[in-house]
């Protein structure tokens, strides 16, 4: 079942002065001074349209430093008067959202954490009925689209029209990230909902400040429609997440870095040119899907002598010759071996399943 989000689209609630979202601030806020000073630095850069800093923080064991609690909000919402900036932090329970609101926050979000358990996100919505806020949702920890895809479908049934999406990797064995980023969901989020605003994490994502650069170019080179990144005025003394926190005056030299280009162009010439390249890949799309699909049929005649003489659909030694004699003559086209692994896998994995129905029919 695939419902449409009704997402105020009349209002400029999900964009920056300058093009993207841009959302920073302190992991935590620790004491009044560290929220002000910081927010004063990151005021000074003129990049930063929405101030972040978290009141409440869900720690995976005990006895961590687990957020000031509700006597921040006040800090922060004096912070933004001072400086100017909308202020946005996390809420994980009703409580959260009714001191939140109650104090004058700007922006709410649901994390990672919240978003795993529908009972959690539902009780949240029932507290923000009748509330006109703009409210995003971190994706779930575990890569499930359609648990996101639910939580958002519940903020907005509460009348939450101001809605959008944040980005900050999953959990998984993936060990070069913090959180692996599967670009490939948040982007079919995109395809399925492309009025929802999706907001990349990048200092989650990468869980270290030397990939920060990295994650953030990746996410607006995909069109993403802001950043969330951390930034603390002393990072290596933060109470929470220290290693993925910048200075203030890094975080000007980072967002300076970044490249922000237009998903379009308004040259003739550029669109007369790509039009004809895309056209030539069309043609080579349809020669591809009719190849694979001349593969696939051979597949199944393999998969038939199979059956009569009793041969399993998996041969290791046949997939071992088929990745070291194809891999070459791949890398000799061009195409990366990283690629040409993946490309060879799901073809092997669609060639066992067409095997395996040929020779366990379903009854």
């Amino acid at each position: 079942m695939q419902a449409k989000l009704q997402i105020n689209t009349s209002t400029n609630w999900n964009k920056g002065k300058n093009g993207p979202l841009i959302i920073s601030g302190p992991c935590s806020a620790e004491s009044p001074e560290q929220l002000l000073q910081t927010s004063n630095m990151l005021a000074k850069t003129n990049k930063v349209d929405v101030l972040r800093a978290g009141i409440w923080k869900p720690r995976t064991r005990p006895n961590a430093f687990e957020g000031i609690g509700s006597e921040a909000l006040n800090w922060l919402v004096e912070t933004g008067k001072e400086t100017q900036l909308k202020t946005s932090t996390e809420v994980a329970t009703p409580n959260h959202v009714e001191l939140a609101l109650k104090a004058g926050i700007d922006y709410l979000w649901i994390g990672a954490r919240t978003t795993t358990n529908p009972f959690s996100v539902q009780a949240i919505a029932d507290a923000l009925q009748g509330v006109d806020i703009p409210v995003f949702v971190k994706n779930p920890i575990n890569p499930d689209l359609n648990l996101w895809i639910g939580a958002l479908e519940r903020i907005n049934n509460a009348g939450i029209d101001k809605l959008g999406a944040i980005h900050r990797g999953f959990s998984t064995f993936h060990q070069e990230y913090r959180n692996a980023p599967l670009w490939e969901i948040p982007l079919q989020l995109k395809t399925l909902f492309p009025e929802v605003s999706i907001i990349n994490d990048p200092s989650h994502i990468s869980g270290k400040r030397d990939s920060l650069y990295d994650v953030a170019q990746k996410a607006m080179d995909l069109n993403m429609d802001g950043l969330m990144i951390e930034s603390h005025l002393d990072p290596d003394n933060a109470w929470s997440d220290s290693n993925q926190q910048v200075t203030p005056s890094a975080f000007l030299e980072l967002l300076n870095a970044i490249q922000f280009r237009s998903a379009e162009s308004s040259s003739l010439t550029y669109n007369s040119q790509l039009e004809e390249l895309r056209s030539k890949i069309d043609q080579v799309d349809n020669e591809l899907f009719s190849k694979i699909g001349e593969r696939m049929n051979l597949t199944k005649e393999i998969g038939h002598y199979k059956k009569i003489n009793g041969v399993t659909p998996f041969q290791l030694d046949r997939w071992k010759e088929i990745i070291e004699t194809r891999q070459p003559y791949a890398i000799s086209q061009g195409l990366s071996k990283e690629f040409t692994e993946k490309v060879l896998q799901i073809l092997h994995d669609e060639s066992i399943k067409l095997q395996s129905a040929i020779l366990n029919p379903k009854k």
